[in-house]
């Protein structure tokens, strides 16, 4: 994505269910129109940057874009894992998303393994100047 920072807004929306259940990495998703919206120069992949809830604090976040080749979705999706411990769900509050960086393309799993696996995949020592 060449129009870093991009920011993006949008009601907190239910996903697949599988981020917190399956793999014990909650996720907040947008809804399709705000997915729909994305610049068209936009890779799938893993980008990082900060997020706040409604009128909440700020807090580092990685975000998924794309097409979760493990899940074989059908639909492109957006979805932010913030990094804090939330008391509760937020469905329906506001995103606010500010995308400052490219992590890596989109991977294939041939497994899910643990949640620490998968964090593993980030390159956050990319994500220190934050």
């Amino acid at each position: 994505m060449r129009s870093l920072p991009y920011f993006c807004r949008g009601q907190v929306v239910r996903g697949f269910g599988r981020g917190s259940k399956q793999l014990g990495i909650p996720t907040a998703n947008f809804p399709e129109q705000v997915v729909d919206s994305l610049p068209a120069d936009v890779s799938t992949g893993i980008y990082y940057g900060w997020a706040s809830v409604g009128s909440g604090d700020v807090h580092k976040m990685v975000v998924s874009i794309g097409w979760n080749p493990y899940y074989k979705n059908m639909k492109k999706s957006m979805e932010t894992h913030i990094m804090h411990t939330f008391k509760e769900d937020f469905y329906g509050e506001i995103l606010n998303v500010a995308i400052v960086g490219y992590l890596r393309p989109e991977k294939n799993f041939d497994s899910l393994g643990t949640p620490e696996h998968l964090l593993s995949t980030y390159p956050l020592p990319e994500m220190a100047g934050l």
